[in-house]
């Protein structure tokens, strides 16, 4: 009679079991379908396959790193043994930053905020200024 009862319980949760695991099936693939935009490709206009930067081409590894720094040490000791850079450093690089830098046009755009209204600047009250004891 015993073991009867013990059946019937483990078959009866067996059988919640996989009623759950339906119930999760379905509403996982619910969630897929309503995620799914492929139907949506026909009115898209279709995009030129991307290129990678060439950043990205580039791994860096042991080797590559070993070659960027002989090669960035090679330049600084020639920019270091440069005529004109040697009198006055600060002049030299201001230089060349004009001569390699586009010129850039008119004042910078001021940005507004999302709201588009002016900033506010909020004042603090004077109690919270100053440093403050935490009583326990």
């Amino acid at each position: 009679m015993n073991n009867a009862k013990v059946r019937d319980a483990v078959s009866s949760l067996g059988a919640q079991k996989a009623i759950v695991k339906k119930k999760r099936l379905r509403s996982r693939q619910k969630k897929l379908k309503a995620y799914d935009l492929s139907s949506f490709s026909e009115f898209l206009p279709e995009l030129k396959e991307k290129r990678p930067t060439p950043a990205s081409e580039l791994k860096i590894n042991c080797k590559s790193k070993k070659k960027l720094v002989l090669k960035e040490g090679k330049q600084l000791t020639t920019v270091l043994n440069h005529p004109t850079f040697k009198p006055n450093p600060l002049a030299a690089i201001h230089q060349h930053l004009q001569s390699t830098r586009p010129v850039v046009d008119g004042k910078p755009v001021k940005r507004k905020n999302k709201s588009g209204s002016k900033k506010r600047k909020e004042k603090k009250s004077k109690a919270s200024v100053g440093p403050q004891a935490m009583d326990m």
